[in-house]
């Protein structure tokens, strides 16, 4: 599987598959394991979905930052790619990070697709 590089491609692809809810009901999933207070909604649009997780990872990574770590590891983002990005600028990298969350789970809603 070659991940997406990109927002656009990722939303692309998974509208292609018609998977675009079921990313959505994945990340529910998985932020209600992390005890991350966010919930949302199936019908959210993409540019939304960004916002409100950049948002999130921003709010996380400066007020609770051990929840930042625990999101992370639950959502299981590769701990590599996180060091690799420069933080010398939060709120790019909180862009990154929500990024990087969103191409696991897509990861995640694709081989269960493909595999189930």
């Amino acid at each position: 599987m070659q991940l997406p590089t990109t927002f656009t491609d990722l939303i692309d692809e998974a509208n292609q598959f018609e998977l675009y809810q079921k990313l959505i009901q994945q990340l529910n999933k998985d932020l209600a394991l992390a005890n991350v207070d966010l919930e949302l909604d199936l019908e959210i649009l993409p540019t939304s979905l960004k916002f409100m997780l950049h948002e999130m990872v921003y709010k996380l990574i400066q007020e609770k930052f051990m929840d930042y770590l625990n999101l992370l590891y639950i959502i299981d983002v590769s701990e590599t790619k996180v060091r690799e990005l420069d933080g010398s600028d939060t709120i790019i990298m909180a862009e990154q990070v929500a990024f990087l969350v969103l191409q696991r789970e897509w990861q995640k809603v694709w081989f269960k697709n493909k595999y189930s």
